[in-house]
C-alpha cells in the first residue's frame, strides 16, 4: 500500500494531465474488507444503476436479515422476494450463483488474498452474473488493491476522452489509447481511477 497519498501523487503527476486533477484535492485511501461473497452480492445490486438507487435496494436487502446475510442465508432466500427489494430477476440469480460459490468453492479473504490480480478476476468470472468490470470493482474497493484499471467502465472513458482529447467513435482504438496511456499510471492505477471518477462528474453529458 502506498505509504501515503505523497506517494500516490508524487508518481501520477508526473502524467501532466492527471496531474491538473490532482491540483488541489483530497487524496484517498483505499480500505480491505473481509466479507467478499456480500461485497460481490452488492456489486452485482449496482449494475448498470445509480449510486441513489443502488444504496436503496442494498438497505432493502439488508432489511431481509436478522443480521448480516450468510452465503447460506442468501441462497435460501425464495427470487420472489429478492425481486420484492428491487432486483431483477437476473440479479437474483446472480445472487444466488455468488453464494453457492462461496459455499461450494470458497471466497476466503486470506486465499483471495495470495492471488494477483489476474487470479481473482479469472477465480471470480467462473460465476455467472460476475464479469471482469465486477471483479475488477472488487479488487479495489474490497480487497484493497492498489493497481487495477476498469478500461470498460463508462466513467472512466468518459473522463479520459475528456482529458486526452481522445477519438470516442473507434471502440477498440479508444481501448488502446486507455490501456497506453494507463501503463504509466503504475503501480497505482486504481488511485488513478478515483480520481478519474471525481472528474467526472464535472464533464458535461454531452462528451
Amino acid at each position: 500500500m502506498a505509504k501515503d497519498a505523497a506517494d500516490y501523487f508524487l508518481h501520477l503527476s508526473k502524467d501532466k494531465k492527471i496531474a491538473r486533477i490532482l491540483a488541489g484535492r483530497d487524496s484517498f485511501v483505499l480500505t480491505r474488507r473481509r466479507d467478499i461473497y456480500l461485497h460481490l452480492c452488492n456489486s452485482i445490486m449496482s449494475q448498470q444503476l445509480s449510486t441513489k438507487v443502488a444504496a436503496t435496494i442494498r438497505k432493502r436487502f439488508l432489511k431481509l436479515y436478522p443480521g448480516k446475510p450468510s452465503p447460506e442465508q442468501i441462497l435460501a432466500t425464495p427470487h420472489e422476494t429478492l425481486r420484492s427489494v428491487g432486483l431483477s430477476g437476473a440479479k437474483a440469480n446472480y445472487m444466488h450463483n455468488v453464494a453457492r460459490y462461496a459455499i461450494e468453492f470458497g471466497l476466503d479473504y486470506k486465499v483471495m488474498g495470495k492471488m494477483n490480480n489476474d487470479e481473482v478476476i479469472e477465480y471470480l468470472t467462473r460465476i455467472k452474473g460476475v464479469g471482469r468490470w465486477t471483479a475488477e470493482m472488487l479488487l479495489m474497493f474490497t480487497l484493497g488493491r492498489e493497481d487495477v484499471f476498469a478500461a470498460d467502465d463508462l466513467g472512466i472513458q468518459q473522463s479520459m476522452i475528456s482529458i486526452y482529447k481522445l477519438d470516442k467513435t473507434d471502440k477498440k482504438k479508444l481501448r488502446e489509447d486507455m490501456l497506453r496511456i494507463s501503463a504509466k499510471w503504475s503501480p497505482y492505477r486504481t488511485y488513478a481511477c478515483l480520481h478519474l471518477w471525481r472528474h467526472k462528474d464535472k464533464i458535461p453529458d454531452a462528451v
